[in-house]
Order: C-alpha cells, then structure tokens, then sequence
C-alpha cells in the first residue's frame, strides 16, 4: 500500500504514528490470506505486512463467507473478489470492497457460479467480467460486474467434456485455473481432468469468443493445475498436479507450445500445486504435497524460455499457494495443514530461500495476496 495512511497503521501497531517517511510508505503493504473456513469464521484476514522485520501483524477479518480458499484483486485494490468452494448447489462468488484507509473488508454481494467447487477466480483486462474455475463443475463460470463492483446476477458457464487416462483423478473435466495472457488476447483454463488447456479468444469488445476456442494438449495424465506467464509474455511455466513436471512453453500471440518438461516433485506425490516467477524473472518455484512437501527451485534461461532445477526448499504440511514480495526479497507460503503462513528469505542472486523462524498462525491457510 503505497499510501501514507497505510504506513500510519504499521505504526500505529508498533504503538504511535510519527512522521512517515517515503522508505516506510513503499515497504507497507497489505497481506490478504484466504483460507477454507465456515462461514462463523473469519475465513479472510487482512496483515499488515512489515518489510522492514519481515513480519505481518493481523489486523482484520472477514466472516459469512464458505470456503473463501482463492480471491483476486481489482487493479486499484479497492475491490477483492472470492470463491466460495462448495462442492454442490452452494458454489458462490463474492464481491468486496477494502477500505485502504482501515485495513478492511466489507462484502457487497454473492452469487452462485453454478458449477461445483469454484477453487480460482480471476478478473479480466478491462474489469467488466469475472471468471471462475469449477473443479467439480467441469466448467467455467463468466460473472458480469456492475459500475459499482458488485456482481450481477446474468451467470454464465461453459462446460466442458472428457477425461484423462487417471481414472481415479480424471474421470471428468476439472477446471483448476483462468488466467489471461499478458498481451490481453486470450483466456487460458486449465483442466486438469483432461490434460488441456482450453484457450479461448477475446474479442475487440473484450468478451470470450465461445465460438472460436480450441485446445492445447499436454502429456497424458499430466494434470495440469497453475500457470504464469513470464513479463515480456514469450513464454508460460505450467505446474502439472499430477505427473509432477512443470511444462515450459512459448506464446507467439497465437498459441502455446510446449518446448520442455521437467520435474517438480521427484518422489511422486502427484500433489505439485502453484508456481510463481520472482520478480526479476531469473527463477521460477513451483509447490509440492503429499509427500517431502516444499519448493521447487528452478533457474531461468530467459531466452530460450528453458528451466534448469537448482534447489528445493521444505516446507510445512500442504503448502498450497505461495506469493513473493515485490521485491523478491520475501517468500511467503501457505501451509494448509501446519495451520500457518511460513515467512522464506529469498536471496536474490542463488534464488535460495531461507527459513527465517517466522510465522502467521492462522486456520487453514490457501491463498495470500498482497494489496499496496
């Protein structure tokens, strides 16, 4: 939160608000942590996030949300949006707004995505419309926004058909992830249940061309989970929960093609979860469960777009999502079942990370955000 108000409330929480100086306001920020949760508890909480100690101080939470395990952000910070991921009928996404001034969350509206199971939402170039990845649902819900944030209430869905070779893990399409290409032409969604991404094609007024997707297909039982894309948009590292590797590939402005896999996790968990670029772009991490759970440390060549494996760093039980600092300088993860935020050194130059002691005790953590 790069506002003089935000550093006014690290300070506050160290005892006083004195004079604010410029190092302070850029190194404050709000750290969001979402988690599975019921509705009596505070399934969202908001950190005051202290560079400086390499700390969070709790300063708010959320209730009346079920299972608020994934949210995103609004350009401006001014709005969150959250899954709620029942598995059935219940399957929600919520709209809120957070006051920077406070710290806080208020929630506006709800409405039901109508697929089962929503673990990923994400908001489009222009902020018009949501997306939501239904895992059970076998599907994707589009959810318009009106001017004033909240969601309206014309859901909707585009299922999908298939299966994957797993029959135990893919016996139907499971949608895990829509996340945007940097250049803002197309929707990617993977599908974990058949080994594709669905791409679809954004039209000139920015909405889904339905009519004109097609598919990009990977290793068979791959089980493709995250992706990002790198800062220059040429290449997407994709974590595959199944198979473990992590598939690298080149984006031309058209498609997606694979040029390398290469292992996350080496023990076959068949549990690998997020992945994240630092920064700077010279490294990439990749999450393990189930077994030896930790991180995946690859190095970047970024011209060619290939990954070499350089480390793997422990971590708690279930590390689920994961977020950097903006500086690179911090990693952070969510440990769903060690109940806590681990807080990870990272160095710069080897890419290592560092346990530094510190923790964020909180329930059944899976997703971290920061907000500035």
């Amino acid at each position: 939160m790069k506002k003089i108000m935000a550093g006014c409330i690290a300070s506050l929480l160290l005892g006083a608000c004195t004079s604010i100086n410029q190092k302070e306001t850029m190194e404050n920020l709000y750290l969001m942590v979402g988690s599975y949760a019921t509705p009596q508890d505070e399934g969202i909480k908001v950190y005051v996030w202290n560079h400086e100690e390499g700390e969070a101080t709790y300063l708010s939470g959320l209730k009346g949300i079920s299972n608020p395990s994934y949210q995103v952000v609004s350009a401006d910070g001014s709005r969150v949006y959250s899954v709620g991921e029942d598995e059935g009928l219940t399957s929600t996404a919520h709209a809120l707004s957070f006051d920077k001034a406070n710290g806080k969350l208020t929630l506006m509206n709800t409405q039901l995505t109508h697929g089962g199971a929503p673990c990923y939402i994400n908001i489009c170039p222009d902020e018009k419309w949501l997306i939501t990845a239904n895992y059970m649902g076998g599907n994707i819900s589009i959810i318009p926004l009106e001017t004033s944030g909240r969601l309206n209430e014309n859901v909707s869905t585009f299922d999908f058909e298939g299966v994957g070779v797993n029959l135990e893990r893919q016996s139907q399409p499971h949608l895990h992830c829509v996340e945007f290409t940097p250049d803002g032409k197309f929707l990617v969604a993977n599908d974990l249940g058949t080994d594709k991404i669905h791409v679809f094609p954004l039209t000139t007024d920015g909405e889904l061309d339905k009519e004109k997707t097609f598919d990009v297909e990977l290793e068979a039982g791959s089980g493709p989970r995250h992706i990002c894309f790198s800062k220059d948009g040429r290449f997407a590292y994709l974590i595959n929960e199944l198979s473990g590797k992590v598939t690298a590939l080149a984006y031309d402005g058209q498609t997606l093609t694979s040029i390398q896999y290469i292992k996350a996790d080496t023990v076959g968990a068949r549990g690998s979860a997020d992945i994240h670029l630092s920064p700077d772009g010279k490294f990439l991490y990749a999450s393990n469960r189930l077994k030896a759970d930790g991180i995946a440390i690859f190095s970047v060549n970024n011209e060619t777009g290939m990954l070499t494996k350089v480390g793997y760093q422990l971590t708690g039980i279930h590390p689920r999502n994961f977020v950097m600092t903006p500086d690179g300088k911090y990693l952070l993860v969510a440990c769903r079942d060690s109940n806590v935020v681990q807080i990870f050194r990272r160095d710069v130059e080897t890419g290592f990370l560092e346990d530094t002691g510190k923790k964020i005790e909180t329930n059944k953590p899976v997703c971290l955000k920061f907000i500035d």
